[in-house]
């Protein structure tokens, strides 16, 4: 009973509690939304690369605005700025729908919608990363929120795919946007109960001089530095592969929709195992360690999950992709948001979604293009061997992050001065 009040303990906020409920049902829509889109995609073209391009036009936004939405997350109300990003989603939601029911879908709507999603997607996700501190008023409960998050995208993650796969063979991918606009309705009406307490937001700078400030701050701490450096890699080469999973479902597997509903779904499965573990971690011990493992799991997973012949194999070997991606991004998550300072917090968030949101289009393109040259399972087997890679490099250099992490840990009061604990 304990150990579940520890696993659970960010509840005792009501706006995280409002937050958590709202938010985890608006996930569950977006989900089911992804899924539907790449499969709508693949079967009105065709074309793999086609798959990147969508996958390109809908995360590109976050290379060119993350940086803006950090600056606007630490200048204005974040609730303000949340709320407006939902609407705009849940308007391009509605609008997919419409044009799936009358039958006049085009490649060009969904490349032009995705643009608009993904640039809403950019102030919100940075935004939302930054303002669960002021849900949480204590800070020794912050980690726990973080992996509560996480456990609640990736239940959605489990759910939204395996769902989806069904509604898509029986009603068709309408269905999914039009649930996920919906959906958007419950997180709105959260974010409007809770109660915050008003900060006061002060800009004596230019935002150009605000960024370069940010910027700086980042590239002068070892710790932000080795965590964002290790993302922008991963997403290249490890979660850009993984816009080939219809292809994979339809072409490899000879499945549909379920299939594939069936291979995100596993991933989720095994995202939300290393959340729950997270969640039940108590301390800061052993994150960066952590950081390097996950990725090395993550990586391998996905190298055998490409030589798969059947869909439980797929499936057993997708657990581990999830568990390492889960597990890298929330110990990843929860480093950065203890060790940066509240008023630039806003700015170093944007610059580690810029590391995930940013690469990740230019990966998912360039994997669109290989897997038409060289095939499907060599484009993900070479990008986990790239990720595992990854993981083994930052293993070098763990012993100067924990020295650096162990001092901010101190100088904000975390531990105390004169623990002879290692932070690890």
């Amino acid at each position: 009973m304990n150990r579940l009040k520890t696993a659970f303990r960010a509840f005792k906020y009501r706006n995280y509690r409002l937050f958590f409920t709202g938010q985890g049902l608006s996930a569950l829509g977006g989900m089911m939304q992804q899924m539907a889109q790449s499969w709508l995609v693949y079967r009105i073209t065709d074309s793999p690369l086609m798959l990147g391009i969508v996958a390109f036009a809908g995360q590109v936004p976050s290379f060119l605005l993350t940086p803006a939405a950090g600056i606007a997350s630490d200048r204005h109300d974040k609730r303000k700025i949340i709320l407006i990003a939902d609407i705009v989603q849940m308007a391009a939601a509605f609008i997919f729908a419409a044009l799936i029911f009358v039958d006049l879908i085009m490649p060009w709507h969904i490349v032009v919608l995705s643009v608009i999603t993904g640039s809403a997607a950019a102030f919100e996700m940075t935004t939302r990363h930054s303002f669960v501190p002021q849900m949480v008023e204590d800070k020794n409960d912050l980690g726990n929120a973080i992996a509560l998050n996480s456990v609640m995208f990736n239940s959605a993650r489990l759910l939204g795919p395996a769902l989806a796969g069904v509604i898509v063979a029986f009603a068709g991918e309408g269905i999914c946007f039009l649930i996920n606009g919906i959906s958007f309705t419950a997180v709105i009406s959260a974010l409007l109960m809770m109660n915050i307490k008003k900060h006061v937001y002060t800009a004596h700078k230019s935002p150009l001089k605000e960024l370069k400030e940010g910027f700086k701050y980042v590239t002068e701490s070892v710790p932000l530095k080795s965590i964002i450096i290790l993302m922008a890699s991963v997403s290249l080469t490890g979660s850009g592969v993984t816009i080939l999973l219809p292809v994979f479902a339809r072409d490899i597997l000879h499945g549909d929709s379920m299939t594939y509903g069936f291979l995100t779904g596993a991933v989720g499965l095994g995202a939300l195992t290393g959340a729950l573990g997270m969640a039940s971690k108590k301390t800061l011990k052993g994150l960066s360690a952590l950081m390097a493992l996950a990725v090395i799991v993550f990586g391998a997973g996905l190298f055998l999950a490409s030589f798969a012949g059947n869909l439980i194999i797929a499936m057993g070997l997708l657990l581990f992709v999830g568990v390492g991606t889960m597990l890298h991004m929330a110990a990843s998550n929860t480093i950065i948001q203890t060790v940066a300072d509240d008023d630039k917090r806003g700015r170093v968030i944007s610059f580690y979604i810029l590391s995930f949101s940013g690469f990740l289009p230019l990966g998912s393109l360039v994997a669109g293009w290989l897997a038409k040259i060289f095939g499907v399972r060599q484009v993900i087997a070479g990008g986990g061997i790239l990720t595992a890679f990854a993981g083994l490099i930052l293993l070098f250099f763990l012993s100067e992050i924990r020295q650096n992490l162990r001092s901010v840990y101190i100088k904000k009061g975390i531990i105390p001065s004169e623990t002879v604990v290692e932070i690890k």
